[in-house]
């Protein structure tokens, strides 16, 4: 079976599929597939990202598909792709916003990334697949933790792993202020 492990830039991917790679999973890291079949499209420069054509890379996949037992694809485009089961991983948009900085994103790139966790954008994509969705908030657990939880998901204890377990929307007025009105905030914050 092709497990889908997703989720916003930052949430934890790389670290759980590590860990599970270690327990002893097979894990594909999509990025690297993605550059090593030539699927990596055109930049588009105002995103800072790459283009992928979607239904190439799904096609790509085919031979995982038939594989027997479990493989983990590791990426932030591989709920998009036919698989059995999808785990998003979720994270606090300010530890996510503090993560992604600490990689050198750009402060467009962070206030994106941190918005689209807090509108679940990657959770509403998967839901709207007719595949089975879970989501493990990955804030404050470990590697180890979360790759816990993602095996009690593979072994179906998916109880508090459903879908809207996970909720940021508290956090919408402070993110989706202006940099001006975020800035102004924070000075009169004690």
């Amino acid at each position: 079976m092709l497990v889908a492990l997703t989720g916003t830039p930052g949430t934890g991917k790389t670290s759980v599929a590590e860990e599970l790679r270690r327990r002893g999973y097979e894990v594909l890291d999509l990025s690297a597939h993605i550059r090593s079949s030539g699927l990596l499209g055109n930049l588009d420069e105002s995103r800072d990202t790459y283009e992928v054509d979607l239904d190439l890379l799904n096609d790509s996949l085919e031979p995982y598909r038939k594989k027997s037992g479990t493989v983990i694809m590791e990426g932030h485009l591989s709920h998009f792709m036919d698989c059995g089961t999808i785990i998003v991983l979720r994270c606090a948009p300010e530890v996510l916003a503090e993560r992604l900085e600490r990689r050198g994103y750009s402060r467009a790139k962070v206030r994106e990334n941190t918005e689209s966790e807090i509108l679940d954008v990657i959770l509403c994509e998967s839901a709207e697949t007719d595949i089975p969705v879970f989501e493990i908030n990955c804030t404050s657990v470990t590697p180890a933790g979360a790759a816990d939880a993602a095996e009690d998901i593979l072994s179906g204890n998916t109880g508090k792993y459903l879908p809207g377990s996970v909720n940021w929307s508290s956090e919408m007025e402070e993110w989706f202020l202006t940099d001006r009105e975020r800035e102004r905030i924070l000075r009169w914050r004690p």
